[in-house]
């Protein structure tokens, strides 16, 4: 077993980094971010001692109609003006089996740092045609975004919610080592 540190980088051509959010309580819309950078240490390829820093460009926010995308950016969201990254900071790694895994860390949103779990499957670790080393994960996780300062509340005429409290971030991501 390796005990050399290897390096990542997010392959951002075949990564998605998504979250979801109920609308009127009847549909789903999904956002993502288009710039990203996160840095990733393993001990060789082994991806249960993982170590992650992500950061996302809040005004990269993509959710395919302008309007919304100006919305979020505003203070009722993420207010990218004055808070103009989100952040997650891995503490721990859980293994639950040999392509599972929780991801234990701190995501901050706005100014507010909170515990999060991320369930992480572990897809596997291949040479691409050029022997570039690549890894893939997906993971997944939900939040609810008042707990961050996301304070948007309006109710529809049946007193749901426009927007719901509860965010399901999903991402498929794939990496390169960059250093081994």
């Amino acid at each position: 077993m390796s005990t050399t540190t290897t390096k990542w980088s997010i392959d951002t051509a075949h990564s998605t980094i998504n979250f979801k959010a109920k609308h009127l309580m009847i549909t789903t819309v999904t956002g993502t971010f288009k710039s990203y950078t996160a840095e990733i240490e393993t001990v060789g390829n082994n991806f249960s001692s993982a170590n992650v820093k992500f950061s996302a460009d809040v005004a990269s926010v993509f959710s395919g109609n302008e309007q919304r995308d100006e919305h979020l950016k505003s203070d009722d969201f993420f207010n990218a003006e004055k808070f103009p990254h989100i952040t997650f900071q891995s503490t721990d790694v859980t293994r639950k089996s040999d392509r599972a895994f929780i991801l234990h860390g701190k995501m901050t949103i706005r100014d507010v740092t909170m515990d999060i779990d991320l369930e992480v499957d572990f897809n596997g670790v291949v040479k691409d045609p050029w022997g570039v080393t690549k890894a893939g994960v997906s993971f997944r996780t939900k939040i609810n975004r008042k707990d961050f300062g996301l304070k948007f509340h309006v109710l529809n005429e049946a007193g749901d919610l426009l927007v719901s409290d509860e965010i399901r971030i999903e991402a498929d991501v794939q990496m390169s080592a960059i250093e081994a």
